[in-house]
């Protein structure tokens, strides 16, 4: 079991910035690929972000392609969604997630995901 709780969500104004963080507990994160998602207020959840488990390959959709970036210290079994140019549009309730998958495309789907934390809300203000 993988127990992960995400931190660092708030309120921000449009070009400023977040840094959301992903606590992991139970198991060595490692041996896990990690996964950001989004989900907004009436839309489905999305894909943000994906890391491989020692941070080699990452893999980025195209809405925060160049404003955001994904990393992740497994000293700390914590990873990390550094947010910049932030837009009204990036509000949502922003979820980390651990896989065991290992091919870079297998980290955008959810169903290659097993353990999800609670999310935390961003919210972005014009």
């Amino acid at each position: 079991q993988v127990q992960l709780v995400e931190s660092g969500g708030g309120p921000v104004q449009a070009g400023g910035s977040l840094r959301l963080s992903c606590a992991a507990s139970g198991r060595t994160i490692s041996s896990y690929g990690m996964g950001w998602f989004r989900q907004a207020p009436g839309k489905e959840r999305e894909f943000v972000a994906g890391i491989s488990g020692i941070g080699y390959m990452t893999l980025y959709a195209d809405a925060v392609k160049g404003r955001f970036t994904i990393s992740r210290d497994n000293t700390e079994n914590t990873g990390f969604l550094q947010m910049n140019s932030l837009k009204p549009e990036d509000t949502a309730v922003y979820y980390c997630a651990a896989t065991r998958a290992i091919a870079r495309l297998a980290y955008r789907p959810e169903q290659s995901y097993s353990y999800w934390g609670q999310g935390t809300q961003v919210t972005v203000s014009s």
